[in-house]
């Protein structure tokens, strides 16, 4: 039996892949996984809500997506961050959400490299979003004073999406 998420989800070569910096940030070098690895970890148990009813308590690990914004230079004072992703997503979230202590650049999933279903190579965990806001396979990240919008958010969902 096949899992369709994995079956489903963007194949990332992790030699090759960067995420992208642009924006409002002082430094918009590309980040490699080693460097992101290299970045002080935290871990977390929290719950992901689904916009469909459904929930489930795991395991997560990664930067603070606060520390690595300080790390780049990033303008605090932007209004938003913009991501884009492998299999064609995107989504924009405030700064607020940005900065709080809880939203993650996650790599690991119950202390084992993130599998592909999840988010592979890294996906953006924020405990105060409904599901459909947590960008996965992220290749992009852009400060900016620009809502650029966000897959779900075009179709009419809910821009905020917080619980």
């Amino acid at each position: 039996m096949h899992d369709t998420l994995e079956d489903e989800a963007p194949v990332v070569d992790p030699a090759t892949w960067k995420l992208e910096i642009a924006g409002l940030v002082d430094s918009k070098k590309p980040w490699t996984l080693a460097d992101l690895h290299a970045l002080p970890e935290v871990s977390q148990i929290t719950r992901l809500c689904c916009v469909e009813g459904w929930s489930a308590i795991g395991s997560w690990h990664g930067a603070v997506l606060s520390d690595f914004l300080k790390r780049i230079g990033a303008d605090t004072r932007a209004r938003y961050i913009h991501f884009r992703c492998a299999e064609g997503y995107h989504t924009t979230i405030d700064m607020a959400t940005a900065l709080h202590p809880q939203t993650q650049m996650t790599f690991k999933f119950d202390n084992q490299l993130l599998p592909r279903a999840y988010g592979f190579p890294m996906k953006i965990r924020m405990p105060t979003k409904l599901g459909y806001k947590k960008p996965k396979y992220v290749v992009a990240m852009e400060v900016t004073n620009t809502d650029r919008g966000g897959y779900w958010e075009n179709q009419g969902y809910n821009w905020f999406g917080g619980l």
